[in-house]
């Protein structure tokens, strides 16, 4: 704000950050906001195994099936969220935690992503595996989990931005401020505090930086988990 601008500010200070989990509830947000994200990799696993099965497994449909994965990637979210606020309405699941990690348990993408990448792992050795005698949950967690490393890791980042920047379907299916994320709780200051542009920039601080250092932590299996899944 100063003119001419300076690089450093002349007095730095960490009120800021403290006033946000002190006095705005920040602190609530960053626990909702991080169930999110855990049940988010749950549901990852789960994506993983249909990914696995759409490209490891023979069974009657199984094509028709995909397509019908595939053909959910070309709805947009947004159409997609009054029918679901209304089948968790019915369920009596609106204004819970449940009700906004549901949903985002499974998704299409991921699902077509990891499928893409089975396809490339030869059969002979999961057969081989089999007339070892390993079991089925033996070959996908000791043999399937550490080959898919690279489109897991790639996953996990996807998923984490997902779900830290969860905005839209909390704010719509939560009433209660004690059950909204940190990117509804921006906006809250965005919206109370315009002025105060100290707390808007911790909070977007606060914001960005788990998800620079998660990119940082699994940059190196970007690129080869693109590469051999086959999205260029």
């Amino acid at each position: 704000m100063q003119t001419p601008p300076t690089l450093f500010p002349a007095s730095p200070t960490f009120e800021h950050y403290i006033n946000l989990f002190q006095n705005l509830n920040f602190d609530i947000y960053l626990m909702n906001t991080l169930i999110i994200v855990f049940f988010s990799m749950g549901g990852l696993l789960l994506n993983t195994m249909a990914g696995y099965g759409f490209g490891k497994f023979k069974f009657k449909g199984k094509e028709f099936w995909f397509a019908v994965v595939l053909i959910t990637m070309m709805i947009p979210g947004q159409v997609t969220m009054i029918p679901t606020y209304l089948i968790l309405n019915e369920a009596g699941l609106t204004n819970t935690m449940t009700g906004i990690v549901l949903p985002g348990l499974i998704v299409a993408f991921n699902i077509f992503l990891i499928r893409q990448f089975m396809v490339t792992i030869p059969d002979d050795l999961i057969e081989a595996a089999r007339l070892d005698g390993a079991g089925e949950l033996y070959i996908f967690f000791k043999l399937i989990i550490p080959l898919t490393k690279p489109i897991l890791a790639v996953q996990i980042i996807l998923t984490f931005i997902g779900s830290w920047n969860s905005f839209i379907w909390p704010l719509i299916i939560a009433s209660d401020q004690s059950l909204y994320t940190l990117s509804v709780g921006l906006a809250l200051l965005q919206d109370q505090h315009v002025t105060n542009y100290g707390l808007q920039m911790a909070g977007s601080t606060f914001m960005v930086v788990p998800i620079l250092i998660v990119f940082i932590l699994f940059q190196k299996y970007i690129v080869d988990g693109f590469n051999v899944s086959g999205i260029k």
